[in-house]
């Protein structure tokens, strides 16, 4: 290796490296997975206010039928007020019958910029939109540093499944990341990695980097057997849900705080409704964290999956047969250790008066307290240590774990 590629490798391998050297006690019982769906999906599509007249006007093009059970493309009825997406109907719906999610519309935050960045931003820092934002330190975290602290004493592994470190990971001790949908060998061999290990010998860092090593090669030795076991004769799962196995896997021996996105929600355009665009996004999410639970075996039953967006989008249908950026969604809270089957947080009647500025669903639960709300009842963290995470929000407890 030539100097100039030995110090390029050597740079790309610390983050890594770094990572995690707070974190090596044992994992704490319940697992968390935060789902990030990028460019804000049609919440109003997902969980249905079908007993709406005035979603029937809005969307003369892209709504999903009243329930109707001689009707395949009909949605499922939750309770006398909404009802799912029938894409949702043999992965969500079987966990919604168990008790294991929850969920909660007109969640959201108070950033009314409708900008995708912005808001992206703001739900990840988790900081009060008011004043100046630190960019160097996300609620995701500031969680595990709160996790790791005082008697928090079985520990916190923290990992992002994305290509790049999140906004909410970054501050504290760092945390590693890794893309897991197109897993490749390490592109730091292990002749190299001894060659950096051996740069670093005899330093302070000399821990951390033989650790971070060792955690990248153990991602890729369980994502290396899944895929092989995968193509033994049988067909391979695509996108979210290939991904979401091979999450469970890692998330049930290895980790217990986990951050993973997935794109492609912002349907402007040709949205469908019972079938099209986001049915199809809606098949494949649906198959993807029914999968997780699935991999996640006996550990689903002390697991918590939180599935947000940076925001929801208009109430009415545009030209296009689309929906435009709006203001409050729905978030899910799904998991074995959820207190599910229910319709949670502050609710109003689906109609023109209760709209946010006449486009869009008004925000009732704040993220925050809402998440703050989980946090509390799933690690026991006091007052003082939420505030950490959540600065100047008030917890809301939902009573879903």
């Amino acid at each position: 290796m030539h100097r100039r590629q030995f110090l390029a490798a050597a740079t790309a391998a610390v983050p890594l490296t770094m990572a995690g050297r707070l974190y090596a006690t044992p994992l704490a019982r319940t697992r968390v997975l935060v789902v990030f769906l990028r460019g804000a999906y049609d919440a109003a599509n997902v969980v249905i206010p079908t007993g709406s007249d005035f979603y029937y006007q809005s969307r003369p093009s892209i709504a999903v039928p009243r329930p109707n059970p001689a009707d395949a493309n009909a949605a499922l009825p939750l309770d006398a007020d909404w009802s799912l997406h029938p894409a949702l109907k043999d992965s969500i719906l079987p966990l919604w019958s168990k008790g294991q999610v929850a969920f909660v519309p007109f969640a959201g935050t108070d950033d009314l910029s409708r900008s995708h960045f912005e808001t992206q931003d703001t739900i990840e820092l988790g900081q009060p939109i008011q004043g100046s934002r630190n960019y160097g330190s996300g609620f995701m975290s500031r969680l595990a540093s709160a996790l790791s602290d005082g008697r928090q004493a079985a520990g916190v592994q923290p990992i992002a499944f994305t290509d790049q470190l999140p906004l909410t990971f970054r501050g504290g001790a760092q945390t590693p990341n890794m893309g897991i949908a197109n897993v490749g060998k390490p592109g730091v061999d292990q002749r190299q990695a001894r060659l950096i290990q051996s740069m670093y010998a005899g330093t302070p860092l000399a821990a951390s980097v033989a650790e971070g090593f060792k955690v990248r090669d153990e991602v890729y030795e369980t994502v290396s057997a899944e895929m092989k076991a995968a193509n033994r004769g049988a067909a391979s799962p695509k996108g979210f849900e290939l991904s979401a196995r091979r999450i469970g896997r890692l998330m049930q021996s290895q980790f217990n705080l986990g951050f993973v996105d997935v794109g492609g929600w912002d349907t402007h355009v040709n949205q469908g409704g019972a079938t099209g665009y986001l049915a199809g996004r809606l098949g494949e999410l649906g198959r993807g964290l029914a999968g997780y639970a699935d991999e996640m075996g006996p550990a689903w039953s002390d697991t918590v999956v939180l599935v947000i967006s940076e925001f929801g989008r208009t109430f009415r249908e545009n030209g296009d047969r689309g929906t435009d950026h709006g203001h409050g969604s729905a978030y899910w809270v799904m998991g074995g250790a959820v207190k599910g089957g229910r319709i949670a947080g502050e609710q109003v009647r689906v109609e023109q008066a209760s709209l946010n500025q006449n486009r869009d669903y008004p925000v009732l639960t704040d993220y925050r307290a809402l998440l703050g709300g989980v946090f509390q009842r799933v690690y026991g963290l006091d007052q003082a240590r939420l505030a950490t995470v959540f600065p100047s929000a008030a917890p809301k407890d939902l009573r879903l774990v």
